[in-house]
């Protein structure tokens, strides 16, 4: 005890070696301090598993909305053009002069329509039909480069169809069966309006990961779809695929001189809005929920050092009358707390950071072990567990649960260092 009474009257810097000492001692457990060392070890196991879940759960809610919003602008162009004067005859013009735009990586003429899809099995499914050239499909590169069974070569020539996986399977289709096509808009006899059913061969199966695209659309010839939804010599749209889409409100202007024609631009951020919005809105109350489970386990903090404080009158006492000033008891308990936090938060990164990594492994083990399939991607759209660490969310995380542990040791460090050595025997 001779070397603390010395570093104690000795007037010993802002945590210096010896208030590091002591706080190190009152973390360790010993017998009778069995209840302090339970809660400090629950308000660790509660800061860690805090911030791994907060990590974990915003980065799979980024990888979502990348995920999805990665194939939704890959299928989909970011900027949709409809004429307003009169059907759009002169689309490969319009189409040719907007591709000149700085800015436009492509522009693509298409034929969109709903239909009745029929196969081998099952009653039917709706699909929406997008009649497009060969050449412009083969630069939607979500498509292209996941086509499963078949080849795009010759798709302008023939009278195939590419359709998604999940619309094959469905509808017990295989590479080269014939799938029917049923549209309401068909021929006007005197009897009225009669629907339109063709049969076309199954020439390629593709798969881009969202279960929303591969059962529902169906990539149709340009020529073909202007015939089956009597749209002779006219396109309906013109899809526009950008190198930004964040700076689609920059090209629009652009985009209006060069069609040389009134047009209605639509652009991808009007198409999403509710669904993103939802999104965003939801990542903001899962961050403010989880946060509340760091918020519990630093008033954990607050309740073992309180217990600390009060078993450790006497021992305050001793270091006040050997000289300890009540700013190195302060410093003393707030350490013994602050190690608490800080542990528990770098724990939990480490944890968040090795869960993100094999996220998908841990889905599929849960899956196996309960046998039952976790994250179904008819539900989520995507075929696996997306994860996106978002280094600046990650450094808000970590800010936050040291601060919150900061803050929980300053009430019972505080009453620590208010007492004297007359008033902390009482503690005892």
């Amino acid at each position: 005890m001779s070397e603390a009474a010395t570093a104690a009257r000795s007037g010993a810097g802002a945590f210096s070696g010896f208030e590091r000492m002591v706080a190190w001692r009152y973390l360790r457990s010993r017998r009778k301090e069995t209840v302090i060392s339970v809660i400090a070890s629950i308000s660790f196991l509660g800061i860690m598993l805090g911030v791994a879940t907060l990590i974990v759960v915003m980065a799979v809610m980024n990888g979502f909305r990348a995920e999805l919003l990665t194939r939704i602008l890959g299928v989909n162009g970011h900027l949709i053009v409809q004429p307003l004067d009169s059907p759009l005859e002169d689309y490969a013009q319009v189409a040719s002069r907007i591709n000149g735009v700085a800015g436009v990586k492509y522009a693509i003429p298409l034929i969109d329509g709903q239909v009745l899809a029929q196969g081998n099995v099952g009653g039917g499914t709706g699909a929406l039909v997008r009649g497009i050239r060969g050449e412009d499909l083969g630069k939607i590169q979500i498509v292209a480069s996941n086509i499963k069974q078949g080849t795009l070569d010759g798709f302008d020539a023939g009278e195939g169809v590419a359709i998604g996986k999940r619309m094959a399977e469905s509808l017990g289709l295989v590479l080269g069966d014939t799938i029917t096509l049923i549209s309401p808009d068909g021929d006007v006899t005197p009897l009225g309006t009669t629907p339109r059913m063709k049969g076309y061969k199954v020439a390629a199966i593709f798969e881009v990961g969202m279960s929303e695209y591969d059962s529902s659309i169906v990539y149709m010839p340009f020529s073909e779809a202007q015939l089956y939804f009597n749209m002779d010599g006219r396109a309906q749209t013109i899809e526009i695929y950008v190198d930004n889409p964040d700076n689609v409100d920059a090209l629009k202007p652009l985009v209006e001189q060069a069609a040389q024609r009134p047009v209605d631009l639509v652009d991808w951020r009007q198409r999403n809005e509710t669904f993103f919005s939802a999104l965003q809105v939801e990542r903001n109350v899962m961050f403010m929920i989880l946060t509340l489970i760091v918020l519990v386990a630093a008033l954990n903090i607050i309740s073992g050092l309180i217990m600390l404080v009060k078993d450790k009158g006497h021992d305050i006492a001793i270091l006040r009358t050997m000289g300890a000033s009540r700013g190195a008891i302060l410093r003393i308990f707030l350490m013994t707390g602050a190690a608490i936090g800080v542990t528990g938060t770098i724990a939990g990164v480490l944890l968040g950071v090795v869960i993100c990594i094999n996220i998908e492994s841990i889905r599929q083990f849960f899956s196996w072990m309960t046998g039952r399939i976790l994250f179904n991607p008819e539900l989520y759209f995507l075929s696996q567990l997306p994860a996106k660490m978002d280094p600046r969310e990650t450094t808000y995380v970590v800010i936050m649960a040291l601060a919150l542990s900061f803050l929980a040791t300053v009430f019972p460090a505080w009453r620590a260092a208010r007492l004297d050595p007359v008033e902390a025997l009482r503690y005892e």
